[in-house]
């Protein structure tokens, strides 16, 4: 998204299958950037062998690592798409009192456009920021160490751009067309494992 991290209410770190979100959400904290942090996320068949206490547990055990306090750790266990990360993350916070004028919204690098497209559709009235690791492609799979998945991910993260506007998950974001062109390339290639079943895009 190009957005510059910057103070806000809250941040929320987007359950998945990467412990860098947590790290980044950690350092923003650390920064002063944030008071709170907000751990949001079950598991998913990714994540079930990798993150077995589930994804928000072991964010949270990684943030306390890096030093920060737990007090300032919240943790959202249930959800299980990125829909549920914003809607259960918003009610967490409204039980809480917590008062959000601004979000920072972190995610994995090839995601924040589909995190900032939804929580714009489900929290229209909070500001949202994104942020990510800041990495090249092939640092990002070096360190994932699994090409097949982050392929996997990014092919079904722009099909979901392309289809969850018209069922209002999301708002609508413009897809370039090159975007659109590397999209069919690999979804024709195999790489399929994270498509939406019946969709045509």
């Amino acid at each position: 998204m190009g957005h510059t991290p910057r103070r806000c209410s809250v941040a929320v770190g987007l359950g998945s299958h990467d412990l860098g979100v947590a790290e980044v959400a950690a350092g923003l904290y650390l920064r002063g950037l944030v008071p709170l942090v907000v751990f949001t996320g079950a598991n998913s068949p990714t994540t079930r062998e990798r993150m077995p206490r589930g994804e928000a547990e072991h964010y949270r055990e990684r943030a306390l690592e890096m030093g920060v306090p737990a007090e300032a750790v919240l943790v959202e266990t249930e959800a299980r798409n990125t829909g549920e990360n914003i809607r259960f993350s918003r009610e967490l916070l409204a039980a809480r009192g917590v008062p959000v004028a601004s979000v920072l919204l972190i995610s994995k690098p090839y995601e924040e456009r589909r995190a900032y497209a939804t929580a714009r559709k489900l929290w229209p009235e909070v500001e949202v920021v994104c942020a990510s690791a800041g990495m090249s492609l092939d640092a990002y799979v070096a360190g994932i160490g699994d090409p097949r998945l982050v392929l996997d991910m990014l092919v079904g993260a722009v099909q979901r751009l392309m289809v969850y506007p018209a069922r209002g998950f999301m708002i609508e974001q413009e897809i370039p067309a090159p975007v659109a062109a590397a999209y069919r390339r690999l979804r024709d290639a195999g790489f399929t494992g994270r498509l939406l079943a019946g969709e045509h895009s």
